[in-house]
This record gives C-alpha cells, sequence and structure tokens, in this order.
C-alpha cells in the first residue's frame, strides 16, 4: 500500500474555509442590503462550497486512517465520497437557483448595482486565491472537486461584477436573475462532470484516460509472456489504482518466473501507475472464461500457478 501525504491538502482546505466563511457571511448581508438575488445566490453557493470544503478536509483525514483487517485496502475512497456527494448538493442548489431566477424574472426586484459590484470584486479576490491554493494540492478528485467549486465560484462572481455594471448602465433588473441562471448552469455543468467520474471509480469501472488494450498489449511484448487475459483494472481512489489479470507463461520453476513477474509489475507501476496488482501466473490455455482452472497434472506441486499481490 502506497501512502501519499496530504499535508499540503489539509493545509490549504483549512485556509480556504475559514476564507469562504467570512465571504458567506458578507455575500448574505450585502444580498440582504442590495435586494440582490445574484449576491443571495452566491450566498447560498458559498454555503455548500463552506461544507463541501469540511467535508473534503475530513476525508483528507480519514483517507490517512491505516488499512486493516476489515478495510484491506484502507479508506482510500472517503474522499471519492466526499466528493460525489459534494457534486449532489450542488445539483440540487443549481435548481434552487432556476427557481428563484425564474421568479424574479416574472417580478423583478429593485437591486443595488454598486454593493453588487464592490462585493463580487472581493469575491473574485478571495476565490481566486483560494483557487490558487486548491489547484497546487489538486492531486485526487476529492480536491479537485472542492477545486471545481472555487474556480466556478471566481467565474460566476466575476459575472456579478459585469451584471452590477449592466445595471448601473441600463437599469435593467433582470439582469440580475439572468445572471443567476447563469451561474447555475456553471454549477450544474461542473457537478455533472465530478458525479460521472466518481460513479464511475465507486462502480470499479476502468480509471479515467486508462486503455484495457494497451495494458494488455503492453504486458503482451514482455518476454516470456504467452498470453495475458481475465483482466481487470480499477481504481481505490481517484489517485491510487489496482488491477489482477492472468499471465500464461512457459512451464518453469516459480524462481525462474520471478523475472517475468518482476518485469509486469516495473511496466505496470512506471507506464500507468498501477501499484496495487494481483498477477496469477499460469502455463496452459485457458478454456473456461474469466475462471481460468488449470487440470490436474499439468504442473507439479512447484509450478502450480500462484499469485502474487
Amino acid at each position: 500500500m502506497h501512502d501519499h501525504s496530504h499535508a499540503p491538502s489539509a493545509k490549504a482546505l483549512r485556509y480556504s474555509l475559514l476564507a469562504t466563511f467570512v465571504y458567506v457571511l458578507v455575500t448574505l448581508f450585502a444580498g440582504l442590503r442590495a435586494h440582490s438575488l445574484a449576491l443571495l445566490s452566491e450566498s447560498g453557493h458559498n454555503v455548500t462550497d463552506l461544507l463541501a470544503l469540511l467535508l473534503s478536509w475530513v476525508a483528507v483525514f480519514i483517507q490517512t486512517r491505516p488499512r486493516s483487517a476489515t478495510k484491506t485496502y484502507g479508506y482510500h475512497r472517503a474522499g471519492v465520497l466526499a466528493a460525489f456527494v459534494n457534486a449532489l448538493t450542488l445539483v440540487v442548489i443549481a435548481f434552487y437557483i432556476f427557481y428563484e431566477a425564474v421568479e424574479r424574472l416574472n417580478h423583478p426586484v429593485q437591486v443595488q448595482p454598486k454593493i453588487m459590484i464592490w462585493v463580487a470584486v472581493a469575491g473574485v479576490l478571495m476565490n481566486g486565491t483560494i483557487s490558487w491554493f486548491l489547484f497546487r494540492a489538486a492531486h485526487d478528485v476529492n480536491i479537485r472537486s472542492a477545486f471545481i467549486h472555487q474556480l466556478g465560484d471566481t467565474l460566476s462572481t466575476a459575472a456579478v461584477i459585469v451584471g452590477g455594471l449592466a445595471i448601473l448602465l441600463t437599469g435593467s433588473y433582470w439582469v440580475d436573475p439572468a445572471l443567476s441562471i447563469g451561474i447555475a448552469c456553471l454549477i450544474l455543468w461542473s457537478s455533472l462532470g465530478i458525479i460521472r467520474e466518481t460513479l464511475n471509480i465507486l462502480l470499479e469501472g476502468t480509471p479515467r484516460g486508462m486503455s484495457v488494450e494497451l495494458i494488455v498489449s503492453s504486458l503482451s511484448a514482455i518476454a516470456g509472456v504467452n498470453d495475458v487475459h481475465d483482466i481487470h483494472v480499477w481504481s481505490l481512489g481517484s489517485d491510487s489504482h489496482a488491477l489482477s489479470c492472468h499471465v500464461r507463461i512457459d512451464d518453469m520453476p516459480l524462481s525462474e518466473s520471478e523475472a517475468i513477474l518482476r518485469k509486469v509489475t516495473d511496466l505496470l507501476a512506471r507506464d500507468f501507475h498501477i501499484h496495487h496488482t494481483t498477477i496469477q501466473f499460469e502455463n496452459a490455455l485457458c478454456t473456461i472464461p474469466h475462471s481460468c482452472v488449470i487440470p490436474i497434472g499439468v504442473a507439479s506441486a512447484q509450478e502450480r500457478p500462484g499469485s502474487v499481490e
């Protein structure tokens, strides 16, 4: 099991939590004062960001817990679950903003654009800084989901500045709910991407950007490997992958097959960043799909297929 240092991630999340909490209070007060749905939407969105950051921060520490007899792979998927929950909350808040924006379009409310602009400027500076810190620590889907939250905030807050200027110059108050719809679309788009990725991990799908066909062809090119089959590749977490497969080799003692095994595991680690492997060696042609059985008598007790993890 390969452990990774989560100190930079925890530090970035801790600072992000504090800054986001302060900004939630500012946007809530300013939104009520300016009667701006765009600012109130930002405040509500930032509340979900606050919860998302808190969930990600907790998940970072859970991931560091050692593996046990009941959790043999450890807690890698704690961060994946946190990202999945975060994305679901964003979908809910996006549809709520849609609803409120339609209500505002049907019943326009006068807003104070100057307050919108100044609060949004502060928001761009804060969210931009947080996004930068999270981007530097975004090595897995958990931190990346928090980063997308903050990047979306930065872009949507910049849109509030543009909207405030448009209202100030034209007096068109419909711009405020229209901006809210744009913010909701951005939130929905970013959250659906995280949901797709986390569901793929939770359903043990092939990791994003990884080709099983390429893995098989690469392993088959190793000297001594006659065939590769019954291969499974999945993710333990967003930055930790596992593989199991059957490899057919010539009839030889296990002591001689060690060199082939080393080449297989080295290639998987070097070219595909797969460090958790279960390789079963066989020396007879597999006739049963997904469950290769070597006939009795084909291999001696010393030469029976073994599995190495």
